[in-house]
């Protein structure tokens, strides 16, 4: 018999997780006519609400459901590599809780693994109905300038939610580095990769618990984590900008070689505003590279993504 892991990253989702449950069960006959069981893993990410009380009501009923509780909120990205680690299918599921994943696509990723040849199954939303207009526009910038910054494919509307084989998430594994971006290092493995493309499906029940700002810092992240272009930009900007000093001071020199300049005060609204707009780019320079360190800081500390409070 096969078995198929279902990773499901919680936060907060004490109104779902029943629900959630039930869903994908509803793959189960398929999937045992494959010769395959399901295990289904949640990951709390430090709930602070009744969802960790719901998984171990179904433990209670189920025990092919299993727990992975954090101390406190570590974050999505080390809830996903806490529950591959958990993870001892020859298959391997990303879903979230709130059932914006459809569960009715897994029977159909599972064929493009088994049938097609892939290494794994990507989703993707088509569109972004129901979310505000102004995060869909910064979202959509942010795949268009990540995508020309990085050679590692990262797709616009790309979801965490994939299937993959037993190699493919040893692979995952093997990049244990704290500072992670999920979608980037999907693609950057490599494999065969298929996507699937479905409509956006809103939140059933509850409320996301991604903010504008949230988002925001995550794009940084991702950016960080595949380019070095924000370093490249930092340092073009510095030369440009040595360039134009230097001419300035010829000019200013033939000028008060050849004409003068009786009137000390002339132009110092200018001289203020140029003054003013060259340390904003000092200082925005500066704190690209102070990025990168904080970066590389966090990743020779050498602590664990993730601490297990519970595991059941």
């Amino acid at each position: 018999m096969g078995l198929l892991s279902v990773i499901v990253p919680c936060l907060n989702e004490q109104e779902n997780v029943s629900d959630f449950y039930h869903e994908l069960l509803k793959n189960e006959e398929y999937f045992r006519g494959e010769g395959v069981d399901i295990e289904l893993i949640f990951v709390d990410d430090g709930s602070t609400d009744g969802t960790v009380a719901g998984v171990k009501e179904l433990i209670a009923r189920d025990k092919r459901v299993h727990l992975v509780s954090f101390s406190r909120n570590f974050g999505k990205e080390a809830a996903m590599y806490a529950g591959l680690s958990s993870a001892k299918g020859d298959y391997v599921a990303i879903m979230d809780c709130d059932l914006q994943d459809p569960p009715a696509l897994l029977p159909q990723m599972y064929q493009a693994i088994t049938k097609e040849g892939y290494d794994s199954v990507a989703t993707r939303r088509v569109n972004r109905k129901g979310e505000p207009p102004i995060r869909s526009f910064f979202a959509r910038q942010f795949y268009k300038l990540i995508n020309k910054m990085t050679k590692t494919e990262i797709v616009d509307g790309a979801r965490d939610y994939r299937l993959m084989s037993r190699k493919f998430v040893n692979a995952i594994l093997s990049m244990e580095e704290y500072n992670r971006f999920s979608k980037g290092i999907f693609g950057w493995v490599g494999f065969k990769n298929k996507w699937l493309e479905f409509e956006n499906i809103e939140r059933k029940k509850g409320e996301t618990k991604w903010s504008f700002w949230k988002l925001f810092a995550y794009a940084i992240d991702g950016i960080m984590a595949f380019s070095t272009a924000p370093l490249a930009i930092a340092s073009f900007l510095g030369i440009f900008f040595c360039i134009v000093a230097f001419i300035f001071i010829i000019l200013i020199i033939i000028r008060q070689q050849t004409v003068g300049d009786p009137h000390d005060l002339v132009g110092w609204a200018s001289m203020v505003c140029i003054i003013l707009f060259v340390s904003g780019v000092q200082l925005f320079c500066v704190g690209v590279v102070g990025q990168y360190l904080a970066k590389a800081y966090l990743e020779v500390k050498k602590r664990p993504l993730y601490i297990v409070k519970e595991e059941l």
